[in-house]
């Protein structure tokens, strides 16, 4: 492989890093005669970054020179950092030798703006293009759509794209023109609109023509910065409610933000990325997919931000005693979701199980339940009777905190000491 590409892979791999929005997952492209590649990763090299994700894509940039000047970005164009740019084929090189090492699965494709936002598009377009009708390669590729790009140029990535994305970064409009004034939601959300109805329109038409093409299959993604400006839990998470309306949405990624330009005193002096935030808003956003919750029922005016010591499901639970305990035997599907402790694989063996047989605490145990936060929430005829109403939300919460930092945690008898009035 040429030393000079080497160079600048060494450039714009790091460039690339603070975008976390590719997860390769919900497409399916199977390996064909005359083709390189699939979606599935069989036999693939996974690496792991410092902070503990998976990277089994080649995650690159075109280049990491850009007109804009965000306050937030280590690639913004008052930075003095190694700059590169690949062309067209080396890109393309290097993404079918990685995949023929099996170093990689797929290709995430993104790119700092130069000249202006068609001009970059269209060479993303041409990678991605070459790859699949020159090179016949049928791995994943998860591209960067170019915020204020052209409805044509968006329309031709996602004839060869898996997944397209547009980062919103700032969920606040105005504290976006606040850290990036070369910036407006509008400019976002227009390529997000084409995509949409881009994947809309393929739907349709293979609803008439089986083999017609079809537009980024595994749809849109996007990334939200947490804690580079004062939006709240509950700002966030009703956004993303509102981005999940939309049919093509299927990800919404939450990055913890990274002071790397501290000499910008619009940016808060942070030490280290709020992890903990990001991971509370991850849990909060997989009970709204996958739980049945609503944004306004996780966080609300009473309570705008999400705990940072327990989980956000838990934290419900904790706020909404008067809903428990459950009877695990007759309590609906939803219901049970509800129960800390229980998943969305454990309620269905519930519902599952009990048309056959009386459920118990050994059942549960069984089916996966995680009984220290569970048993407090439910009854099934042969559990402790003392649940969250025989004692206050307030000292459960911190019987269930004291397990969590490997505490002894409290027995029946303690808690019996403390009752509600």
């Amino acid at each position: 492989m040429n030393e000079h590409v080497l160079d600048k892979l060494k450039v714009l791999a790091e460039s690339a890093k603070y975008d976390i929005s590719c997860a390769s997952s919900g497409t399916t492209r199977k390996n064909r005669p005359g083709t390189i590649g699939s979606t599935e990763g069989w036999g693939i090299c996974h690496s792991f970054t410092e902070d503990g994700r998976c990277v089994s894509l080649l995650k690159i940039m075109l280049t990491n020179a850009c007109i804009y000047d965000c306050a937030y970005c280590i690639n913004r164009r008052s930075n003095d950092i190694p700059r590169a740019t690949l062309t067209v084929q080396e890109l393309i090189d290097l993404t079918i030798e990685f995949y023929r090492r099996n170093y990689i699965e797929g290709l995430f494709l993104s790119s700092g703006v130069i000249n202006n936002p068609d001009y970059t598009m269209e060479r993303m377009v041409r990678v991605v293009k070459e790859l699949r009708t020159n090179y016949h390669y049928n791995g994943y590729i998860h591209m960067k759509s170019i915020p204020g790009a052209s409805r044509e140029l968006v329309n031709e990535a996602g004839l060869y794209a898996d997944r397209l994305s547009v980062n919103i970064e700032i969920p606040k409009e105005q504290n976006l023109k606040m850290l990036a004034p070369e910036k407006d939601h509008q400019s976002i959300y227009k390529p997000m609109f084409y995509i949409q109805q881009g994947v809309l329109a393929s739907a349709d038409e293979r609803k008439r023509f089986r083999y017609a093409p079809r537009f980024a299959p595994a749809g849109q993604s996007t990334q939200m910065i947490i804690g580079a400006t004062d939006e709240s839990d509950k700002d966030i998470l009703q956004l993303s409610t509102s981005l999940y309306q939309r049919p093509s949405m299927k990800r919404v990624y939450y990055s913890g933000f990274i002071p790397v330009n501290s000499y910008d005193t619009r940016l808060p002096a942070l030490k280290q990325a709020p992890l903990v935030r990001e991971n509370r808003l991850y849990q909060a956003d997989w009970l709204m997919r996958f739980y049945g919750f609503r944004a306004n029922e996780i966080v609300d005016d009473s309570y705008p931000n999400l705990d940072l010591e327990i989980d956000p499901k838990l934290a419900w639970a904790l706020r909404h005693s008067e809903a428990f305990p459950i009877d695990v035997n007759k309590a609906d599907y939803g219901l049970i979701l509800r129960v800390p402790g229980i998943g969305v694989k454990s309620a269905g063996l519930i519902i599952s199980s009990r048309k056959h047989r009386r459920i118990t605490a050994s059942t549960l145990t069984k089916m996966g339940v995680v009984m220290k936060k569970a048993r407090f929430f439910i009854t099934c005829g042969e559990l402790p009777t003392f649940t969250v109403n025989e004692v206050t939300p307030e000292y459960l919460r911190l019987a269930l905190m004291s397990k969590k930092s490997s505490r002894k945690e409290p027995d029946s008898k303690q808690l019996s000491f403390v009752f509600t009035e």
